[in-house]
């Protein structure tokens, strides 16, 4: 399954979140796969497009990262793959 999160920096404090991907990593753990990201100009938001077949895994992940990160989870399909459902 694919999710976008949109994650929300605590405080608009986007050095403490990079701070912490430099010294640790990620964090996500086996069977969960970063996709890509994409972040506002205004250093306020980001976007990542995340895989996983586990949600447990997607929890764990967003645990270890919620006290500098908001975040909000939307499970998500390609669009082409949208089309083709609702083409039959």
């Amino acid at each position: 399954m694919l999710f976008m999160v949109i994650e929300r920096f605590r405080g608009q404090d986007a050095k403490a979140v990079y701070r912490r991907f430099r010294e640790k990593g990620r964090m996500t753990g086996e069977g969960l796969v970063f996709v890509s990201s994409w972040v506002t100009a205004d250093l306020s938001r980001c976007f990542q497009l995340m895989e996983c077949d586990d949600i447990a895994l997607l929890q764990r992940w967003v645990a270890e990262w919620s006290d500098l990160v908001e975040f909000e989870i939307v499970p998500v399909v390609p669009g082409a793959a949208t089309a083709a459902a609702l083409d039959g």
